[in-house]
């Protein structure tokens, strides 16, 4: 359990954020449980649901905890940004073995906003403007490891219809087919429930400035064209897994067929049988 803001000593006190400070993004696990986390940590909570946790930890130092398994840290040493996550791991589903990691620069007191890909300037700073910075690289690192998912089940599933064009037969089915099409649909739900790539945070909707930044943030981060082409890569997964179902099926109504016809051969054979000894 962190300490409190006011009683944090002076020493210990972060300045307030100021030109050139780095947010880093984690994915340490598939799932948060935000509400657990909400219990752990003391200091200035600005918002907190379900989804989401954003606070500031000390001062200046701020902490952003998504529930696909992403937590963000801004102005923190690599020794507070591993007590952070170790005090996360407890209130994890799945922790990743080989965690993802992204980071921004932050700078505060330019003449204007300008934003590169791996830095952002503001004029001022202002919470908001942070809030908006964090939650968008932690969807950019959510996203690179959805994309690395559906990459790898694509390529999974081009070598079963290779298999199926030179053998002219499946190499998957039965219980393992459906849980490869078990596995597709878990993906496809959670980067449904846990992404708000289209959605703009409430802050946006009454200031023009933080709705600019906003949209400058998703063209520079590439969010929207990213995420379509996840859902274009899991749509080609499922037209083929619909196809390998179809085979499946076919092949599952002649074996049953195939079953029935000996049965009925053998009921034949036995009246024959029958027949022939008396």
């Amino acid at each position: 359990m962190e300490t409190p803001l006011d009683l944090i000593a002076p020493e210990m006190k972060r300045r307030h954020p100021s030109s050139g400070h780095l947010a880093h993004a984690h994915q340490i696990a598939e799932a948060i449980s935000v509400p657990s986390c909400k219990t752990m940590f003391r200091g200035r909570l600005i918002v907190s649901d379900n989804d989401e946790l954003f606070f500031e930890r000390y001062k200046g130092e701020f902490v952003y905890i998504f529930k696909y398994g992403v937590v963000c840290t801004y102005n923190a040493g690599p020794e507070e940004r591993e007590k952070v996550i170790d005090e996360v791991l407890p209130h994890c589903k799945n922790p990743l073995e080989t965690r993802l990691v992204e980071k921004i620069e932050i700078c505060v007191g330019n003449k204007e906003d300008k934003i590169t890909y791996d830095k952002v300037n503001l004029a001022k700073f202002h919470v908001d403007a942070l809030r908006l910075i964090m939650l968008h690289v932690s969807q950019s690192i959510a996203l690179n490891r959805y994309a690395w998912i559906s990459g790898e089940i694509l390529a999974d599933t081009e070598k079963h219809t290779s298999n199926l064009e030179v053998n002219g037969r499946l190499s998957i089915g039965g219980t393992k087919l459906k849980k490869y099409i078990g596995r597709v649909l878990n993906v496809k739900n959670r980067i449904s429930e846990n992404l708000y790539i289209f959605d703009s945070p409430e802050a946006t909707w009454e200031d023009g400035e933080l709705n600019k930044l906003d949209q400058h943030l998703k063209a520079t981060f590439d969010l929207k064209n990213r995420y379509r082409s996840i859902h274009d890569q899991l749509e080609i997964i499922k037209d083929n897994l619909d196809l390998f179902k179809e085979i499946t099926f076919h092949r599952e109504n002649n074996r049953l067929e195939w079953v029935i016809i000996i049965l009925i051969l053998v009921e034949v054979m036995d009246l024959l049988l029958i027949k022939f000894i008396n």
